[in-house]
C-alpha cells in the first residue's frame, strides 16, 4: 500500500512516498499525488522510503516526468535508494528523469517560500 504525503511550499510541490516498495497497484496513486500538482513549477518526488519499484510504477515515473514536461513543470526525483536507482538506470527511457542532489534539493527547499525563488 502506497501512502503519499503532498507539501506545497510555495510553487514547489514535495510528494513523499512511504512505501517499501513502488507496487504497480501503487501507479495510478502516484499519477493522482502528481498530476493534482498542476499549480506547480517544481515537483520533486521524495522515494526516500523506497526501496524497489514494480514494472508499472516505473513506467509510470516515466509518463509522469513526460506529464511535466507537457506542463511547463520540472520534475525531479529526489534520494532513490541505490536499488531503486539501478532499477531507474535499467530501464532506458528513465534517462529522461531528472535526479536532484541532496544539494539541490536543499536549494529548492530554501528558496521555495520567497517571491519569484523559483523563477531561476
Amino acid at each position: 500500500m502506497l501512502d503519499v504525503h503532498t507539501e506545497n511550499i510555495g510553487e514547489l510541490a514535495v510528494v513523499e512516498c512511504e512505501a517499501g516498495v513502488l507496487q504497480n497497484e501503487a501507479a495510478f496513486t502516484l499519477w493522482e499525488a502528481v498530476t493534482s500538482q498542476r499549480n506547480a513549477r517544481i515537483i520533486l518526488l521524495d522515494l526516500s522510503e523506497v526501496r524497489a519499484v514494480e514494472g508499472a510504477a516505473l513506467g509510470m515515473l516515466v509518463f509522469l516526468q513526460r506529464w511535466a514536461h507537457d506542463h511547463d513543470i520540472r520534475f525531479k526525483l529526489f534520494n532513490p535508494s541505490k536499488s531503486v536507482h539501478d532499477q531507474l538506470d535499467c530501464f532506458n527511457s528513465m534517462a529522461e528523469v531528472d535526479i536532484a542532489t541532496v544539494d539541490e534539493a536543499v536549494a529548492l527547499l530554501a528558496s521555495a517560500d520567497r517571491p519569484y525563488g523559483l523563477a531561476a
